[in-house]
C-alpha cells in the first residue's frame, strides 16, 4: 500500500489550514490514496475548534503580540501552534485500513504516533478514559483535555488531535509538542487566572524535549514518526507534492481562512465537501 508523503515545511496558519482542506477535498472526491503531511507554523498562531467560541481565548492579547487566529474545520479546543509539529492525514472512505469510525481511526493513528515516539526513546500510550472535571476546568485549551485514545507520556498529554468526517473520507490533524511554555499558553488560551492555570497545565501537558537527553531536529522527529506509520501499518511512503488542482483549491481556501466571515461568523456551508 502506497501513501503520498508531503515532508515537513513551515508556513502561516491560514495557508496550512487551506492545504489540509484542499488535500481532504481532492482525496475524498477522487478516491485517492491517503496522504500524510508534516508542518510547523510561523508566525506563531492559535487555531480554534470549529464549534468553539472565539471569546474562549484572549483575542486582545493575540492581536497585541501578533498571534494569528484561525478556525479549523475540525472540532476540539484551541491549540497554540508554537514549538510543535502538526501532522495531517487525509483518506477516502475506500481506504480499508481505516474503519468507518472516528474512535477507531483515532486509535489506529495514535498507535502509529506512539510507535514513532518509541523510536525517540519516549514511551507513549493511549489514554483510556475521557475528560475529568479537573481537565474540564481548563476547557478552552486542547492540551488540558486528554480524550480517549490520545497520547500520554507519564500521565501527561503530548499530542492533541481532531478529526472531521464528510461524505467521501476523513481528515485528522494533530499537534505534537516539541517543547511547552505553560505560562504563555495559559495567557492566550486561559486568560482568567492564567498564572494558576499555567501551574495546572504543567501537571497535564508534556513535550518531547522533556523526555530526550539531547536536542533533536524537527525533521529527525518527523522521520521517526514516519517510520512509526510505516512499521505499524505496513505502508510505503512516497514523497510528493500538491497537485495542480490542490494548489488551486488552496489558493481559494486561504481567502476563507483569513476572513472574519469564517473565523468570527462561522458560515458553515463554505467547508462542505
Amino acid at each position: 500500500m502506497v501513501w503520498r508523503l508531503i515532508n515537513h515545511n513551515v508556513s502561516n496558519i491560514f495557508e496550512s489550514m487551506a492545504i489540509d482542506e484542499a488535500m481532504f477535498i481532492d482525496t475524498a472526491q477522487n478516491k485517492k490514496p491517503p496522504t500524510i503531511r508534516f508542518y510547523s507554523t510561523y508566525p506563531a498562531a492559535i487555531s480554534i475548534g470549529y464549534f468553539q467560541e472565539l471569546e474562549d481565548i484572549s483575542t486582545k492579547k493575540c492581536r497585541a503580540e501578533g498571534i494569528d487566529i484561525v478556525r479549523r474545520i475540525t472540532g476540539g479546543k484551541a491549540v497554540f501552534h508554537f514549538n510543535e509539529i502538526t501532522y495531517c492525514i487525509v483518506a477516502s472512505n475506500s481506504e480499508k485500513i481505516f474503519p468507518d469510525s472516528i474512535a477507531r481511526t483515532y486509535e489506529i493513528i495514535s498507535q502509529c504516533l506512539a510507535r514513532g515516539l518509541g523510536y525517540l526513546g519516549i514511551e507513549a500510550y493511549l489514554a483510556e478514559g475521557g475528560r475529568t472535571p479537573a481537565h474540564q476546568a481548563l476547557g478552552a485549551c486542547c492540551f488540558s483535555n486528554p480524550s480517549k485514545s490520545e497520547l500520554l507520556v507519564d500521565g501527561r498529554k503530548i499530542c492533541g488531535s481532531a478529526q472531521i468526517r464528510k461524505k467521501g473520507g476523513f481528515l485528522q490533524h494533530g499537534s505534537l509538542l516539541t517543547s511547552f511554555d505553560s505560562r504563555r499558553t495559559a495567557a492566550f488560551l486561559l486568560p482568567a487566572r492564567a498564572l494558576e492555570k499555567s501551574d495546572n497545565l504543567n501537571k497535564s501537558v508534556t513535550a518531547i524535549d522533556q523526555h530526550i537527553k539531547a536536542p533533536i531536529d524537527v525533521k529527525d522527529i518527523c522521520e521517526k514518526i514516519k517510520t512509526g506509520f510505516i512499521s505499524k501499518l505496513g505502508i510505503e511512503l512516497i514523497e510528493g507534492k500538491l497537485t495542480a488542482e490542490e494548489e488551486k483549491m488552496k489558493n481559494n481556501l486561504i481567502k476563507k481562512y483569513e476572513s472574519a466571515h469564517w473565523n468570527v461568523e462561522r458560515i458553515r456551508k463554505s467547508d462542505e465537501v
